[in-house]
């Protein structure tokens, strides 16, 4: 270290050897400068450079230390009045000098003079200078602060370290002092000095300042223990007045906006326990507000706090719960959760536990827990104690189970379901098939998606089954479309398709929900049924007889043939009633009108069986009369009841004709024996 004598330092200070240096100071949180330390420096013209720890305490022992003030406040202002308004300028006064009623006018003249603002200067007092007379001390501040200087208190934590200082004086910033910060990454006291340090800041409102900050893991720990702004070689060293111009050309004076925040950024968020009065309450506040039961367990894992919604959960009051072991509080869960909290205690973190206590809730059900167990560290990464969050999910779990359950009935249904559920998105591609696509088509379910699903269509079906799928999708109507599938062997089979959209709260369509099911056997039933119809169609248009079908107990006509309408020599629409055939147009051989119980039909439903042959003269709409001979049967429903009749009809006109010539030939012989007797 270089000596120095009084002479020299006079000489100095006649010559202006002693000037400003001007250390960056940054917000730690967004690394942006916010102003300067003005760091006294001397070069002496043969010796080199001397050291302040040298020349300020021999200024102060020999009277120098106003003039040195003097001469270095005049160079500072004078180099930041040139510098960012935003910019503030940090400046060391000596004990000594704080114990001068005349400081505060000093300091007013030179500021003026540069045309500087008094509220960028920060004034840094250690506390040796508040030793002796606080109240002196007290109105220098009180006439400072209405300068508009700010006060920093500066190396607390060494020397005459008072909590009497802080609360008498009207301090502005705690400045932490270099040599706690140099040793934070290598001993746990240093940490927790410095949490207890920006506590305290933080509890009387004071911004906490670093200095000393060499490296990016002393700065990323200060901002995860909550301070504020910083210093120190890792952002720069001292600079001269002619290089503040390059250096500021090198900095960001505004904060980067959000969307450029990193993921180291978000890590550094600022310790709870470094800020006590300002998150205490909001803490206490989340802590009984969350709806989660949460409790800090210490390293005897006994309840040192927990939050009503644990305790409702535990069935037992808070106050029950305080200094007593988890094992005292619910030792029916006590074998289960043990062992993981010793494992906690080890550094351990488990984040998804579930748990099953014994005891029933109030409705007989085992209750079932949601568990996050993790460890509590001090400034020394230390493991003090547990913190538990518990969930119950009871409910949950019923419905998860029920939720199984469902979905085993539906896959079960599904696997029964002669219907193949598939689904679509709003273009019309298949997302999903069901299970039974391949056994019923033949196709693997991998080759429907998307449009593969067309490759398996027959030739014949799909203009007309693509055609109509794209009408649905373009107006949002249910699709319902039947075409043929081929296996591969040859074979096709008939299949239907129906689906309908799923619109979300805009009214468009999202999904298409659709089942596919085999058809072939109903087509080839359907087909043997029109065949049959046919060939009946054409037994009952060839007989000689007419025949008439009227359904029970409407006596609509359902079915009629080509002879019964020539007998009647009339249409007879189906549907009409078959009444209008028979009321008033059928009599006895003696002339007198059929009663409605005397009608054959009526006889045969009624009677449940076959009439006998009956003659029955029919008269006709133009007059002209028939003879027909008439035979009814019922006709029997699915479930054996009676449904309708058939009835047979033969016209016998002729033929009662020619009986009633014979009988007048007969007449007529047995009247000429008689004439011959």
């Amino acid at each position: 270290m270089v000596a120095a004598h009084p002479t020299d330092l006079r000489k100095a200070l006649d010559a202006d050897e002693i000037v400003p240096y001007f250390q960056p100071i940054v917000e730690l949180r967004t690394g942006v400068l916010t102003g300067f330390e003005a760091l006294a420096r001397w070069r002496h013209p043969i010796q080199g450079p001397v050291s302040p720890d040298v020349f300020i305490p021999l200024a102060e022992e020999n009277g120098l230390i106003g003039r040195l003030t003097r001469n270095l406040l005049r160079r500072v202002f004078t180099v930041a009045a040139t510098l960012p308004d935003k910019l503030s300028v940090s400046f060391n006064i000596s004990p000594l000098q704080f114990g001068d009623r005349t400081l505060s006018q000093q300091i007013s003249s030179a500021a003026q003079r540069a045309g500087f603002s008094l509220e960028r200067l920060v004034l840094e007092i250690t506390e040796s200078a508040l030793i002796g007379n606080i109240e002196q001390a007290q109105s220098i501040a009180q006439e400072l602060k209405a300068l508009g200087v700010s006060l920093a208190l500066d190396d607390f934590g060494t020397g005459y370290s008072s909590l009497r200082h802080l609360q008498a004086l009207p301090f502005d910033e705690l400045k932490i002092d270099a040599s706690f910060v140099r040793e934070m990454s290598d001993r746990k006291e240093s940490r927790k000095i410095v949490a207890a340090i920006i506590g305290l800041g933080h509890s009387l409102s004071l911004t906490t300042v670093a200095e000393g900050i060499e490296t990016t893991d002393q700065a990323d720990m200060l901002l995860r223990l909550g301070c504020d702004i910083g210093q120190g070689w890792l952002y720069g060293p001292p600079v001269p007045p002619d290089d503040l111009a390059g250096f500021l050309s090198t900095q960001s004076l505004s904060p980067a906006s959000s969307a450029s925040t990193t993921k180291k950024d978000a890590d550094n968020l600022p310790n709870l326990e470094a800020m006590p009065a300002q998150r205490l309450a909001q803490l206490q506040a989340i802590y009984e507000g969350a709806p989660v039961g949460l409790c800090f367990l210490d390293r005897n894992l006994r309840y040192v706090s927990i939050n009503k919604q644990l305790a409702l959960m535990n069935g037992v009051s808070i106050a029950d719960h305080l200094g007593r072991t988890v094992s005292d509080v619910i030792p029916e869960l006590s074998p289960q959760i043990d062992p993981y909290l010793r494992r906690v205690l080890q550094g351990e973190t488990f984040t998804d536990l579930e748990f099953t206590s014994p005891k029933k809730n109030a409705d007989g059900i085992d209750r079932t827990m949601f568990v996050a167990y993790l460890p509590v560290l001090d400034e020394a990464n230390e493991v003090v104690g547990v913190s538990a969050a518990v969930l119950d999910i009871t409910s949950r779990k019923l419905i998860e189970k029920a939720l199984r359950e469902s979905e085993e009935h539906y896959r079960d249904s599904v696997e029964l379901n002669p219907q193949i559920p598939w689904t679509s998105d709003a273009q019309g591609r298949i997302l999903t098939a069901g299970p039974r696509w391949e056994e019923a088509t033949g196709w693997a379910r991998e080759e429907a998606l998307d449009q593969g699903w067309v490759k398996a269509l027959h030739p014949a079906d799909v203009i007309r089954t693509l055609r109509q799928w794209a009408e649905c999708l373009r107006t949002g109507e249910p699709i319902d479309v039947e075409f043929r599938v081929g296996r591969g062997d040859g074979a096709w089979r008939w299949m239907r398709s129906r689906a309908a959209p799923r619109r979300d709260a805009t009214g468009k369509i999202v999904r298409w929900y659709g089942t596919v099911e085999d058809i072939d056997d109903r087509k080839k039933a359907e087909r043997a049924l029109r065949e049959s119809e046919a060939l009946l169609r054409a037994v009952f248009d060839a007989v000689p007889v007419g025949l008439l079908i009227s359904e029970s107990p409407g006596n609509r006509i359902v079915m009629r043939n080509p002879r019964a309408e020539a007998i009647f020599q009339r249409s007879i629409p189906l549907g009409s009633n078959i009444d209008s055939y028979r009321h008033a147009n059928l009599f006895h051989a003696d002339g007198s009108h059929f009663k409605q119980e005397e009608y054959p039909t009526e006889r045969a439903v009624q009677g449940g069986g076959r009439t006998e042959p009956e003659d029955i003269l029919y008269r006709r709409d133009d007059g002209t009369q028939v003879w027909i001979r008439v035979t009814a049967a019922p006709v029997h429903g699915k479930n054996g009841g009676i449904a309708g009749a058939v009835v047979s009809i033969q016209d016998i006109g002729k033929a009662a004709q020619e009986k009633q010539r014979l009988l007048d030939r007969i007449k007529e012989l047995e009247e000429q024996l008689k004439s011959r007797s």
